[in-house]
């Protein structure tokens, strides 16, 4: 158990290793319940989600969700998060542990266009199912009809007795479900649908192979690919900011910056020496610095280190070797495609 954002949370519980594979091979159960949840409703609700919000918002129908971002005026990205949307007035914001008290800060500086602005997260519980197998494991326990629910759409029903907002959402890269459920109940949720079904186990998953799956999908985790300084064309998220839906904050400063060219790119990179590429580890083209870690570890799916790191944008070509400083030696690396897996 380690600390993370004012909460106790698991590392692992039985291996990192075999919770990763758990979840690739057939099914893992997630508890993400310190994700803060944010509420915006009333008569406004749309045009604020839509000025505030970098992707387009009026897409999203109801029962629907969208991943978007949340940036200031330079561009730079507050949190990455998911919308839903419940009604037409009624949308909520699944961010970031950590970003919480300063998104919900920023919301409420901004005027509000005739919404209420509530954070919300100490009501909810959020449980995540995740894996080839999570379909068939949870159709067990629930009145929702799970083959007929679309990728980032989601449905109200009851899983396990217990009232759920049911998504089919992840960050994992594999097939999965976000059951968002009161938070007194989550106790009896996990421990009904942690029993699996007759065919297949569930394996309870930590914090440690939560990031090894999202970095095997190239997924960015904020505080490490993504910050306010980090605007979502270097992040290689421009497909998130939709800049011809019109007026949104930081929309301006992303039109300069694709106007100009982004100096840094984010890319893959795949250990050809030794080591293993940490987070803050320097990277090296012809002995000059270029760039910089942000993410890495040995992928239990590949057998072989992968990192993600920011390089200078000449620099930023699939294929390119490169060199990573570790403690204090060059180790060799490759830019490659992402996703790694």
């Amino acid at each position: 158990m380690v600390e993370f954002a004012g909460w106790e949370m698991p590392v692992q519980y039985r291996g990192i290793r075999r919770e990763h594979c758990a979840v690739r091979d057939s099914a893992g159960l997630f508890d993400v319940s310190h994700m803060g949840q944010i509420q915006v409703t009333g008569p406004g609700a749309l045009a604020f989600c839509q000025r505030i919000l970098a992707n387009d918002v009026v897409r999203i129908a109801q029962f629907h969700a969208q991943y978007t971002l949340l940036l200031n005026e330079q561009g730079g990205v507050i949190d990455d998060l998911i919308v839903y949307r419940l009604r037409a007035d009624r949308f909520l914001l699944c961010v970031n542990a950590s970003r919480t008290t300063a998104d919900v800060g920023w919301l409420v500086s901004l005027p509000s266009d005739g919404c209420i602005i509530e954070d919300v997260s100490d009501a909810y519980a959020l449980l995540a199912l995740q894996g080839p197998q999570a379909r068939k494991v949870l159709q067990g326990y629930t009145d929702v009809v799970l083959e007929t629910l679309a990728p980032f759409a989601f449905a109200l029903g009851t899983v396990a007795g217990v009232d759920c907002l049911v998504s089919r959402t992840g960050y994992t890269g594999e097939d999965g479900f976000e059951l968002y459920c009161a938070a007194e109940k989550s106790p009896g949720l996990w421990d009904s649908v942690l029993k699996g079904s007759d065919s297949t186990e569930v394996e309870p998953v930590g914090l440690g192979a939560r990031d090894t799956l999202r970095l095997e999908k190239g997924f960015p985790l904020y505080g490490h690919e993504l910050d306010e300084s980090t605007t979502p064309l270097e992040a290689g998220l421009g497909w998130v900011a939709k800049l011809r839906k019109g007026p949104f904050i930081g929309r301006d400063a992303l039109l300069r910056q694709r106007e100009t060219g982004i100096t840094r790119a984010l890319v893959g990179l795949e250990m050809t020496g030794m080591g293993i590429a940490r987070a803050g580890y320097a990277i090296e083209a012809d002995g000059q610095p270029v760039g910089v870690v942000t993410s890495g570890t040995l992928s239990p799916t590949l057998g072989k280190a992968i990192a993600l790191g920011y390089v200078s944008s000449e620099h930023a070509v699939v294929g390119r070797e490169l060199a990573i400083v570790i403690r204090g030696r060059h180790s060799k690396a490759r830019i490659v495609h992402l996703p790694f897996v």
